[in-house]
């Protein structure tokens, strides 16, 4: 049962209607979407819903789906049914595109089948079967411009070709009467042969129709030009007139004898059509699914509503338009809350939530997708009951309030546990203490009948009610304290405040007036509503920092797991290490006692002789030497710190040079330089050579410097390993400067690119800020010394723009 008739126009579900009428491509979809009609079929429900999603993967996924020719044809089919009665070409034309894309539409689904698809809509094309012997004898006759084919018949094709060929003679004599005519004068040269009544003539000039004998048929508007037929192809044009009704009579007889082939299989035919008017239906469901982002939720066989994320749907519509985005709405009734009581400020969203929650209910009733989240749960009712808007009428003498009684009435009287009701505004209309009793009586009838609803209200007794009443829940749509801004968001458990004394201030009613009004409501409602107020805003602060506090906790867990991993590694390691250093410790200490056992039993067998004791004693010594000296174990103790000898004089070409500010035991800091430019010198590290500022490098002595290439030539410490492997853990590849001097900037620009071109970076980037451009500039001329950058350039305009330089490196 649905409560009141106007219900989906109040919903604005005619809308819907009207956006499926122009998603459809004829007229047999469209009578369809006339018959919509709400349902509490729970089968028929699932089943309309899953051919929708079907179909919804089509409109998506496959383009190759018959996408026109969708023709309605039923007039034809009835034409059929009579007795001697002919279709015409167009007709049979319509016919034929129409059985070809049902065909399509078949093979379509017949090449899925291996593949277990579209199931729901295989079983609507399983009854729909097309004599292939009727398709063909269309094919046969008519051809893809709507005409009979000349192989339609022999005697057809026998009159086309005479009346071909006597065409043919007839124009080659008016070709020579129009060419005499021509040189005679009578006829202007820009004109040629035309037909007039179905005969062809001559166009020839007024003044000499007379010069030739005819008939005149036509004149031009100005009369100049007449249009005459000359008398001696009489004869011929009487000719081809005959053979055109001949070839008439005959199409005729062809086409009748169609029409008597088809009229066995118009049973089949019209559920043929019927077919395509489905599935021209139901594409328009699909099509409009797309534009909606809607989905097939869970689908319950009893009365429940968990929402997720649901978008009204019209709303959704227009502000994609806009290009904004409609706030969500979610909420849930069961068994244990049925009855939602909404309350919160004017234009705050409650209406859009109450009309929402009825709209797509319906829209799922009626068989259609719905905007919302697909793990979304949704029931279905049999009863809806809606009481938005003022239905006062001055033939029936109802004024506002009594038009909300007289659909109470109707609420009381028809609810039951399968029914949803949606109440806007409740109580409002009449005197607020007399209106909020009587709405709490019917609020509490209501909810004996265990029907489920949604009820609008600003009433302060029905937020209380619900608050202390099984089977009631208050829901507030939020609205921000602070800036006195609607979020439009429903969150259900607590009441909301009217806001009224706030939006009052704040549109500039006078201090004083709001005051006295606060005085006369009464200090226990103000409180209340100024505990809401205090308690909306409280939970948002909270909010925030619990969100806050989330995202610490869940970068602590993440460090902390980290941290257990690397500890938990580097214990392994270490035992691995000390274990293997005891089992090489424990075999060396086994192999010198053997060497000593045996150098004291060889001493003793050689009764000490002198030569053979002095060989024993050289060969233990070689192998203390060389067996038990200090590299050989795994743990080394902590290298000292070593000083590099600095050498005085000028840095010249040739000179040995180290970069200040490196650690002394890498060898990676000490170089020779090449060549000398300005400020800057060209050293050569090993393999690689750099620029780097002369007031960067010391000198030091040629000793050190064989020193350091010896020690590099010969494989790297595990210290050297490290440290490297530190600087390249340690760098990155964005440098900051923002703030500082322009020479305090170039010093970290150097010291940024030593490390760079050492590590051998391929693109790095420069922050200076934009400012004026005095420190962008001054950073890009000193890069452009550096033979070493490619290219700089600006980064994109959404991570900094000019504020920022790309170096692109050789």
């Amino acid at each position: 049962m649905l409560y009141p008739d106007k219900l989906e126009s109040k919903l604005g579900f005619d809308t819907i209607r009207e956006r499926l009428k122009a998603a459809c491509v004829s007229s047999l979809g469209q009578d369809y979407v006339d018959k919509i009609r709400f349902t509490d079929n729970f089968q028929l429900i699932d089943k309309l819903l899953r051919q929708t999603a079907e179909f919804k993967q089509i409109v998506q996924y496959e383009p190759d789906f018959p996408q026109s020719n969708y023709i309605d044809v039923r007039s034809q089919l009835s034409r059929a049914r009579v007795e001697g009665l002919a279709l015409t070409e167009a007709e049979f034309f319509d016919l034929k595109l129409a059985l070809r894309t049902i065909q399509d539409c078949l093979r379509f689904l017949e090449k899925r089948e291996e593949e277990s698809a579209f199931p729901y809509l295989k079983e609507l094309a399983g009854p729909v079967a097309v004599d292939r012997k009727l398709t063909d004898a269309l094919e046969r006759i008519i051809d893809d411009r709507g005409n009979v084919r000349d192989s339609a018949s022999p005697e057809l094709a026998r009159i086309r070709r005479q009346i071909i060929a006597e065409q043919n003679n007839l124009r080659k004599r008016l070709d020579t009467i129009l060419k005499q005519a021509r040189q005679n004068g009578w006829i202007p040269d820009d004109l040629s042969l035309t037909v007039r009544g179905g005969r062809l003539v001559i166009p020839i000039a007024a003044e000499h129709k007379r010069k030739i004998k005819g008939f005149v048929h036509d004149e031009s508007q100005t009369g100049q030009t007449v249009f005459l037929e000359p008398a001696e192809v009489f004869d011929a044009n009487n000719e081809i007139r005959e053979l055109e009704y001949e070839e008439r009579r005959e199409i005729y007889r062809i086409l009748l004898a169609l029409t008597d082939q088809i009229r066995p299989h118009l049973p089949e035919l019209q559920k043929a059509v019927n077919f395509l008017a489905q599935i021209d239906f139901i594409r328009a469901k699909a099509k409009l699914a797309v534009q909606l982002d809607a989905s097939m939720p869970k689908l319950q066989n009893r009365p429940l509503v968990s929402w997720v994320d649901a978008r009204h749907p019209l709303l959704y519509l227009s502000f994609q338009n806009q290009r904004k985005k409609v706030v969500p709405l979610g909420v849930r009734l069961d068994e244990k809350q049925r009855i939602l009581i909404i309350s919160g400020p004017n234009a705050g969203g409650k209406s859009v939530a109450l009309k929402t929650i009825g709209l797509i209910q319906y829209m799922l009733q009626c068989g259609m997708l719905v905007p919302m989240m697909e793990h979304s749960e949704m029931g279905v009712f049999q009863n809806l009951f809606i009481d938005i808007g003022d239905e006062q009428s001055l033939e029936n003498d109802l004024s506002t309030y009594s038009s909300h009684l007289t659909a109470m009435k109707q609420f009381l009287v028809g609810a039951n546990k399968r029914t949803l009701f949606l109440i806007d505004e409740f109580g409002t209309g009449t005197e607020p203490g007399l209106g909020g009793a009587i709405a709490e009586a019917i609020l509490e009838d209501l909810n004996k009948s265990g029907a489920y609803g949604v009820i609008n209200t600003h009433y302060t007794n029905l937020k209380l009610f619900a608050d202390k009443t099984p089977g009631l829940v208050n829901g507030a749509m939020r609205f921000d304290g602070e800036h006195l801004e609607p979020l439009y968001e429903l969150e259900i458990g607590r009441p909301g405040s009217s806001f009224a004394f706030e939006i009052a201030s704040k549109i500039g009613l006078p201090k004083a007036v709001v005051d006295r009004a606060k005085e006369k409501l009464g200090t226990q409602q103000v409180n209340f509503e100024k505990l809401l107020k205090e308690l909306d805003i409280e939970k948002r602060v909270f909010a925030e920092k619990n969100l806050d506090v989330s995202i610490n906790q869940r970068k602590l867990a993440q460090q902390l797991a980290e941290y257990t991993a690397l500890k938990t590694r580097l214990d392994n390691e270490q035992k691995q290490l000390l274990n293997d250093a005891k089992q090489k410790a424990k075999a060396l200490v086994q192999e010198a006692n053997q060497r000593i056992e045996n150098t004291i039993r060889e001493i003793k067998e050689n009764k000490a002789e002198r030569d053979a004791t002095r060989q024993v004693r050289q060969q233990l010594e070689q192998f203390e030497q060389k067996e038990l000296k200090p590299e050989t174990l795994v743990v080394e103790k902590p290298q000292q710190q070593e000083e590099f000898e600095t050498a005085g004089g000028e840095i010249t070409v040739g000179s040995y040079v180290r970069i200040q500010g490196q650690n002394a035991e890498s060898t990676a800091a000490i170089g020779e330089v090449l060549a000398l430019r300005g400020k800057d010198a060209e050293i050569r590290i090993g393999d690689l050579k750099s620029n780097v500022k002369l007031n960067r490098l010391e000198k030091v002595s040629r000793k050190v410097f064989k020193e350091a290439t010896a020690t590099d030539e010969k494989p790297r410490s595990v210290g050297g390993n490290l440290d490297l492997n530190e600087k390249m853990m340690n760098f990155s590849f964005n440098l900051d400067i923002r703030g500082k001097r322009g020479e305090e900037a170039l010093g970290e620009v150097d010291r940024f690119m030593d490390n760079a071109l050492m590590l051998g970076y391929p693109e790095l980037r420069v922050v200076h800020g934009k400012g004026d451009g005095i420190l962008r500039n001054l950073v890009r001329n000193h890069l452009r010394t550096y033979k070493q950058v490619a290219r700089m350039e600006d980064e994109h305009a959404d991570r900094g723009g000019a504020g920022v330089t790309i170096v692109k490196m050789k």
